[in-house]
Parts: structure tokens; C-alpha cells; sequence
């Protein structure tokens, strides 16, 4: 059993770490600006997807593998790198990543997906997992797979939750952006640069040290 103590640490650790400006938030608070908070919340739940993908292979110790090998590494970075830039190129030719026509908007099956494939295809969750949560488990607690597990699934429903909050925030102020077209077109720059410095910094990620 997790002692209560870890279970706060850790909780208030990761609420830090999900509120630091990335993909995953962009996506949210887009959503909920173009589409309302029902758009906001599915791609909260496609991103909360993605990081439950992360978890299990971690707990399946796949993730381990990865860090080892140097041509999976580099080929699961190189795919997570690429879609990010390709979404963020996408966002600054398009610039309709928050857009308020109707036939802009994306499918919710489209928006699920988009939040997924952006979490799922990121190799920093998964080196997240393997640096971040050993630190808050203990040999003497029982299964170290189990609180892997455990700590993530907790992790992967702080991230939905806190995403879909921003999201639905967000969703207040699109009235106000919808008759200022030229701060719409700053944000979706914004955007764009934001996944491409993403994407780029996936580029250049190096492996956690074997602890």
C-alpha cells in the first residue's frame, strides 16, 4: 500500500509538471475555444489515453527496452518529433487550429484521436514515467510494478482532469475572440511554434541515465 504521504507528494508534483505549457494543453484549451467544452474534454480523454499507453508499457517493462536501445529510441523519437512538427506546420500554413467556422471544425472522433496520437507518439511521457515515478516507490510498499502502475493510471487521470479544466476555461472567452480575428491568428501562430519547438526539442531529447 501506497502511504498517504507519497500518494500527496507525488499528486502535487504532477499537478506542477501538467501545468507547464506543452501539446497536450494547447490541444485542450484549442478545443475548447473552436468547439465548447464537450471538445475540450475529448481530447482531455485522448490525451489521458495516450498516457495510459505510456504507463502500461512501462509496467510491462517496454519501456525499458526503449531506453536501452538506441535505434528504438531513436525511432520512436524521430516519429514523435515529426508529428509534432507536422501539427505545428499544419497550424501556421492552415492558422485554423482555433477557428470558429463550422466547417473547420473537427469530427470528435478526430479530436480524440488528434489528443492520443499527440500524447501517445511523444517519447517524453514514457522517460517521464522512468526518471519521475521510481522516485515516490519503495521495495518495502510491495510490487514495484504495481505502484508503477498505480502512480501512472493517478498520473494519466490528474492530466485529463486538469486538461479538461483549462479547456473548459478556455471556452469562456470564445465569444470574445470570435469578433477579434487578428488575436485568433496570434494564438494559432503561437500554436504552430509551440508544437514545432516541441517537436524539436524531442529531437534533441537524450535518454535518461540508467539509475
Amino acid at each position: 500500500m501506497i502511504p498517504i504521504e507519497t500518494w500527496m507528494a507525488f499528486t502535487a508534483a504532477c499537478v506542477l509538471i501538467i501545468l507547464v505549457p506543452g501539446p497536450d494543453n494547447i490541444l485542450a484549451v484549442s478545443r475548447g475555444l473552436s468547439q465548447g467544452r464537450l471538445a475540450a474534454c475529448v481530447s482531455s480523454v485522448g490525451a489521458g489515453m495516450g498516457l495510459m499507453v505510456h504507463v502500461v508499457v512501462a509496467f510491462l517493462g517496454l519501456a525499458a527496452l526503449i531506453q536501452t536501445s538506441a535505434v528504438a529510441f531513436s525511432a520512436v523519437k524521430l516519429i514523435g518529433a515529426g508529428y509534432l512538427i507536422w501539427l505545428g506546420i499544419k497550424a501556421l500554413r492552415s492558422r485554423d487550429l482555433i477557428a470558429f467556422s463550422s466547417h473547420r471544425r473537427l469530427s470528435y472522433r478526430e479530436v480524440l484521436t488528434t489528443g492520443f496520437l499527440t500524447n501517445v507518439l511523444n517519447p517524453k511521457p514514457a522517460l517521464f514515467i522512468l526518471a519521475f515515478i521510481p522516485q515516490f516507490v519503495s521495495p518495502a510498499q510491495g510490487s514495484i510494478a504495481l505502484q508503477t502502475l498505480l502512480l501512472g493510471a493517478w498520473f494519466a487521470f490528474m492530466a485529463f482532469a486538469i486538461f479538461a479544466v483549462l479547456g473548459l476555461f478556455s471556452s469562456m472567452f470564445a465569444r470574445w475572440l470570435e469578433s477579434r480575428p487578428r488575436v485568433i491568428q496570434g494564438l494559432n501562430m503561437g500554436a504552430g511554434a509551440m508544437f514545432i519547438a516541441a517537436g524539436l526539442s524531442v529531437i534533441f531529447l537524450e535518454k535518461v541515465e540508467n539509475r
